[in-house]
């Protein structure tokens, strides 16, 4: 059974040519037009959950990106061929900028 909000992120992302991707925020716009900020942590939610079903990919910098890992700004779109179902194999994201400098 999938959600409104899982049902407006496959309903946008029907009509877009293969490999283009949607914006969280247009999605929460079309759920919730008046209160879109309130509900972008819902689509996040649900768009793991799209992903985890195979139905869609979370992209970052236009990559595919694990679901459960991924952090900061990311894009949906519709699963590709070749693109990866797992990421137990994958590097994790460059987290250089984490490391602590003496004073």
């Amino acid at each position: 059974m999938t959600s409104p909000i899982q049902d407006t992120i496959l309903s946008l992302l029907a009509p877009l040519a293969e490999g283009k991707s949607i914006d969280p925020m247009n999605v929460a716009k079309a759920v919730q037009p008046e209160r879109w900020q309130q509900i972008l942590g819902h689509v996040r939610t649900n768009a793991i959950e799209l992903a985890r079903e195979g139905k869609v990919v979370i992209l970052r910098h236009n990559k595919p990106v694990n679901p459960e890992k991924f952090r900061g700004v990311y894009r949906i779109r519709t699963r590709l061929e070749g693109d990866p179902t797992s990421f137990e194999d994958t590097v994790v994201e460059d987290e250089a900028g984490d490391d602590a400098t003496e004073a």
